[in-house]
């Protein structure tokens, strides 16, 4: 049975990217909320579903029997219907080396709310531009959400790179009994700082540039920064991953080889971002925040400190608002280069 235009939620997907589509169909599998959205990615160079965005859509609708219309490489209109979450052992493969970490997190909030445990096997990208590379699900993103009464566990099988993917992440998930609010406004004592360089069929003179070069900014010892080879991946790749550990969060600042820069430039980067993060007491980082706005939701209140309230992070709070209506976001300025993040229902 279709649902009737006044029951579907319309959504235009045209001031966010895949991040505002993976929240969407999050959502939707959580509450029962159908949609329709249009104009998806509407402001990207190549508008539309890509591979990655619609392993998202399949695999959403796979896991609860999901009534979908315009899933198709490049379609701008997507309509889902969810149904009833079913638990079970799941397999995906993105067909690219679009992002399996998105996709595992597009997922979770349903797979968590099935009646039993879920196993899932995503193939494809896991140290991709503009998305988490495993490193960060791992260590900084689900720690915080065991904070919160999740039980999840993932682990990296293979690595993947752009383009060749072929990586595959795997995830177990547990049922969840009750969302647990987070608090954290503080990072606790300094733990240690730590790097890595993932590599992959490239010049070992390649990572020892980018070694060198983050060594440099940040003040360490090149031995710091473990070079680990991946030579089991399918393609091509490096990856460099800078981060500091304390007793109440992680941070992981991340660089990714691209054709037409540097090692040099891929290592400042991934510098740069580390060094703007010790230069604020705030325990989140950015792109940890956007990721945290949903489970705090779900969970009904919550309080994060964090650096700054970027587009992204406001757009998903809107969209959030939508399927969530009785949640409030509230925002507050502390000074210091510390932003608050509040939810309220």
């Amino acid at each position: 049975m279709k649902p009737t235009q006044h029951s579907l939620l319309s959504i235009s997907g045209e001031s966010g990217g895949g991040q505002l589509l993976r929240s969407a169909l999050s959502l939707s599998l959580v509450t029962g909320q159908a949609f329709r959205m249009t104009n998806i990615r509407g402001k990207r160079p190549k508008p539309g579903l890509m591979r990655q965005h619609l392993t998202c859509v399949t695999a959403s609708a796979e896991v609860c029997g999901a009534e979908v219309e315009g899933a198709t490489i490049g379609s701008t209109e997507l309509m889902f219907q969810p149904r009833k979450i079913q638990p079970g052992d799941y397999r995906f493969s993105i067909g690219s080396g679009g992002s399996t970490t998105l996709v595992f997190q597009t997922l979770l909030p349903a797979l968590l709310q099935a009646k039993a445990g879920s196993t899932l096997r995503i193939e494809g990208g896991t140290h991709n531009p503009m998305a988490p590379p495993f490193e960060f699900i791992e260590h900084c993103f689900l720690p915080i959400l065991r904070r919160m009464g999740v039980d999840a566990t993932a682990t990296l099988e293979r690595p993947g790179f752009m383009q060749a993917g072929g990586g595959v992440l795997t995830a177990t998930i547990r049922p969840l009994q009750t969302w647990r609010p987070l608090i954290l406004t503080e990072r606790g004592g300094l733990e240690e700082p730590f790097g890595r360089v993932l590599h992959a069929h490239l010049p070992g003179e390649i990572a020892k540039r980018a070694i060198s070069t983050a060594a440099r900014l940040l003040e360490w010892p090149e031995d710091r920064i473990e070079l680990r080879y991946a030579n089991d991946s399918i393609g091509p790749g490096s990856a460099i991953l800078l981060g500091v550990r304390h007793a109440h969060v992680v941070e992981i600042s991340t660089g990714i080889a691209q054709m037409g820069k540097s090692a040099e430039a891929i290592a400042a980067g991934a510098a740069k971002g580390l060094r703007g993060y010790l230069a604020s007491p705030a325990p989140v980082g950015v792109h940890l925040a956007d990721q945290l706005v949903l489970p705090m939701a779900l969970a009904g209140q919550g309080l994060i400190h964090t650096l700054s309230i970027t587009d992204h992070i406001r757009t998903n709070m809107t969209l959030i608002q939508q399927f969530l209506p009785d949640i409030a976001f509230v925002i507050k300025d502390l000074g210091k280069g510390v932003k608050e993040i509040r939810v309220r229902s």
